[in-house]
């Protein structure tokens, strides 16, 4: 009885439907997957753009 996850999307209208458009699924509506490469060597970094 009244054992939902509180970030499963439920309906309603409103402020009442709050975790259909704050939960989870929406994020991953909401959202793109991205690739960022981050230098984290002190020694300088080649030219990426050079054919190997």
């Amino acid at each position: 009885y009244r054992a939902i996850s509180p970030i499963s999307p439920f309906g309603g209208f409103k402020q009442s439907g709050g975790s259909r458009e704050a939960g989870i699924d929406a994020i991953h509506e909401y959202t793109r997957t991205k690739t960022t490469w981050i230098n984290t060597s002190s020694e300088p970094m080649s030219n990426p753009f050079i054919m190997r």
